[in-house]
């Protein structure tokens, strides 16, 4: 099962670094398997350490896929690490073990500390819009054009039936992302 999750690593000199990623709910932990090149993957590498955070807000989604990576965070509380101040949920874990692969590699953690902060109340059609197009912006240069457009009217749909104002901003940022993607791609 993969979850939608936001990453937080921090390097060794403790710069933090935050990134939305599906990990793998596997039965002994997580798997995290990060494109290279990444600074999740560097980080991972050189601390062994990291929070997968469990968060509803969208915004954070989109705004790390559209160069807002400027999150409130605080300090883990069993390890050295960042929590994202948002999350609804965090677990700190810890690396065990590498399966190298020229484009992604498997990085195998283990969970280390889970704690709870606030009542997950669901997702609503609007949220998942903003998941499922931040993933197509994070692919925009991988997939081909039309499949982005069709994906993206079927989205709109849920999106306008059900969003509020925080999915409106994560919304309007990535879609500000795909217009300036498709400008570049017709006048590149």
């Amino acid at each position: 099962m993969i979850l939608e999750t936001i990453v937080t690593t921090q390097s060794r000199s403790g710069l933090a670094h935050i990134a939305p990623m599906g990990v793998h709910a596997i039965a002994d932990g997580f798997l995290v398997l990060p494109f290279r090149p990444s600074t999740t993957l560097d980080n991972l590498l050189a601390t062994h350490t990291a929070v997968i955070n469990y968060c509803d807000d969208v915004r954070v989604f989109a705004g790390c896929l559209t160069g807002r990576r400027d999150w409130p965070l605080r300090p883990a509380e069993k390890m050295t690490g960042q929590v994202l101040a948002a999350a609804l949920a965090h677990t700190e874990v810890e690396l065990v073990r590498v399966e190298e692969d020229a484009v992604r590699p498997k990085l195998f953690c283990k969970p280390v500390h889970n704690v709870n902060h606030k009542a997950f109340t669901g997702f609503n059609r609007a949220q998942f819009s903003v998941l499922e197009a931040a993933i197509l912006v994070s692919r925009l240069s991988m997939l081909p054009w039309p499949k982005v457009e069709t994906e993206l009217a079927y989205l709109h749909i849920g999106f306008d039936k059900t969003a509020g104002v925080r999915e409106r901003e994560a919304w309007g940022w990535l879609m500000e992302t795909v217009e300036k993607f498709k400008a570049e791609k017709t006048h590149g």
